[in-house]
């Protein structure tokens, strides 16, 4: 999911998830028409570093889009403070665009809304076939057997960015490959009188993002094979307090993190008060903040030990976001043709090159754009050590109370409060007590 964004907030029920049969665009039937054959509207996620740098990147294609169709897209940059609740709010009104960008993540969860347009065979044929996609993209598209709910924009991971000048500065020859080499590395950079890793402690999906890869590397999940909560698994226990610990016993963390979800911590990065960030994709955000691309190094997000891979040696989820189309859109053919001018080649590079994400699409991914060094790290990242967050129905559900819980133990850890296997745990505990009963 998200990027370069801050969480989507605010609790998310069962009830209000499934409540609705049908959703936006504006037919009456439920089942999608063409009543309105000359326009979208178009529900864009804030992948910049503000709204407007969104629309300066978008508005240009879309323009592009209505010269090639005639199709006039309307489009609005929805922050990622409110995209969630306003698309479940959709769902139930019957009231909302006709496409829209989901983060990856969220895609089991709307999809059991029954909202989006289900992206069978016959549809996919019409945008170029579903093997134009790479798998680690598709993987993030709905649950596991059934015709995804939305089809791959862009594919992200996190990677560990690193500040030259602070780790020369510091004595730090290389960036640190394993957490306990972070922590070490981080009294050196302290005692030079500056910050050593970012985080947004009060941004839930954030959050959520990095426990998964923690709970991977402890051999677990926060969830069972048969999809049920498993939050207080003591190995997921064990990885959340570790996550919370760079704050909490290493001070790897600043305190005053606890309150960041709106991208201060990649601002302290681009600015130089702290040494390390872990991000997706951050490169185009860092460029537009003023932080050139010399005065940082990329590389993999650390692990326990060894190297990145598989198993316990993930370390990111598989990043994204996807388009989506809705089911009782009013111009349902006008809705498919612009999926596939999206996710066409040309498109998308212009788009991922805009947002230093990759491609999901292999014939553009092969660009040569795509080969920077930059990207390298990213994409050996989706291709060996990301994983798929859980593609269960109650996946956003999972990603605000978790995450929630991750944000009050920061908030404990930041006021000095004692963040122990007990507290982690109890916090975990009335997490899964909100999930909805099975």
């Amino acid at each position: 999911m998200r990027s370069i964004r801050a969480a989507a907030t605010g609790a998310v029920t069962l009830s209000l998830v499934l409540a609705a049969s049908a959703c936006g665009g504006g037919s009456s039937t439920g089942g999608g028409s063409n009543d309105s054959p000359k326009t979208l509207t178009y529900w864009a996620s804030n992948q910049g570093a503000s709204i407007e740098i969104d629309k300066k990147v978008l508005q240009p294609e879309l323009d592009k889009f209505e010269k090639q169709t005639g199709i006039e897209v309307k489009l609005e940059v929805v922050p990622w403070s409110d995209l969630l609740n306003r698309i479940l709010t959709a769902t139930t009104s019957g009231q909302g665009p006709d496409v829209l960008n989901i983060g990856n993540t969220w895609s089991a969860s709307l999809q059991a809304t029954g909202a989006l347009l289900p992206w069978d065979a016959q549809n996919f044929s019409k945008i170029g076939g579903k093997d134009r996609f790479v798998d680690s993209a598709l993987g993030s598209t709905g649950v596991p057997g059934q015709d995804p709910a939305a089809v791959p924009l862009y594919s992200m991971a996190y990677a560990l960015y690193y500040n030259k000048q602070i780790f020369a500065d510091a004595g730090i020859a290389k960036p640190p490959a394993t957490w306990a080499e972070l922590v070490a590395d981080g009294k050196k950079i302290q005692a030079k009188g500056k910050q050593v890793l970012g985080a947004e402690g009060a941004n839930v999906s954030e959050n959520i993002h990095h426990v998964f890869v923690f709970a991977k590397q402890h051999g677990a999940d926060f969830f069972t094979a048969d999809g049920k909560p498993d939050f207080t698994n003591p190995k997921v226990v064990d990885a959340v307090k570790q996550y919370v610990d760079l704050m909490a016993k290493d001070k790897a963390i600043p305190a005053g993190n606890a309150e960041y979800a709106q991208n201060q911590s990649v601002s302290d990065f681009a600015k130089g008060k702290t040494a390390m960030l872990l991000w997706q994709s951050a490169s185009a955000n860092l460029k537009s903040q003023g932080m050139s691309e010399d005065a940082y190094g990329i590389a993999p997000v650390p692990v326990q030990s060894g190297t990145p891979g598989s198993g316990t040696q993930v370390n990111s989820m598989v990043a994204g976001i996807n388009l989506a189309v809705f089911k009782n859109t009013d111009n349902l053919d006008g809705a498919t043709k612009f999926v596939k001018f999206m996710t066409s080649d040309e498109e998308q590079k212009i788009l991922n090159k805009a947002y230093s994400s990759i491609p999901p699409v292999k014939t553009a991914q092969a660009d040569a754009a795509f080969t920077a060094p930059a990207n390298a790290v990213l994409k050996d990242t989706l291709a060996r050590s990301a994983a798929a967050l859980p593609q269960v129905p109650d996946e956003s559900q999972f990603e605000t109370a978790v995450g929630t819980a991750v944000k009050e133990l920061f908030a404990d850890a930041a006021a000095g409060r004692a963040v122990t296997t007990e507290s982690v745990k109890a916090k975990l505990e009335k997490a899964q007590q909100q999930m909805p009963a099975k």
